[in-house]
């Protein structure tokens, strides 16, 4: 019995254009399928397309060949039930919002109930153990607990 892939890339090439050129390669004919429940790394050095695979997959990035698909569908744009937290995580944190809010923010727009999301929220906190800090401002954290307040908005959504 075959299962579907979670996650099937095939035959991706991802080419940024520069003037006055071919363009920069970033992926040259990259295939592979991930099944359901599998961990997986993308390790490599600076250069070697590890970003751009990630923005392709996220549907940030249209592929230049190939495709991506996720649970069968072809991925074209940002799949909703995917949440991504990016290296510059302070970049998706709103300093005038405080911890809660920030991580709250995606289930406000989801339109859940509030008593779901305070819920949803406190439980995102702790599991990134931020608990203590709801009422901060992503300012007043290290960097570190900034990067926990990105992955708890993360969690929070359910992805």
């Amino acid at each position: 019995m075959t299962t579907e892939p979670i996650l099937s890339v095939q035959g991706l090439q991802k080419i940024y254009p520069v003037d006055g050129t071919d363009g920069v390669e970033a992926i040259r004919n990259l295939t592979f399928d991930i099944p359901a429940g599998q961990l997986v790394c993308v390790v490599g050095p600076s250069g070697a397309g590890k970003t751009t695979l990630l923005k392709c997959i996220a549907g940030l990035l249209a592929p230049t060949a190939g495709s991506i698909r996720l649970k069968g569908e072809l991925v074209t744009g940002p799949p909703k039930a995917m949440a991504i937290v990016f290296q510059e995580y302070g970049r998706s944190l709103f300093p005038w919002m405080s911890v809660r809010d920030n991580v709250e923010l995606p289930l406000r727009n989801a339109r859940v109930p509030k008593a779901e999301r305070s819920r949803i929220v406190e439980d995102a906190l702790a599991s990134v153990e931020l608990a203590h800090v709801p009422n901060s401002y992503p300012w007043q954290l290290s960097g570190g607990m900034q990067q926990h307040v990105a992955i708890a908005h993360a969690v929070a959504y359910k992805p």
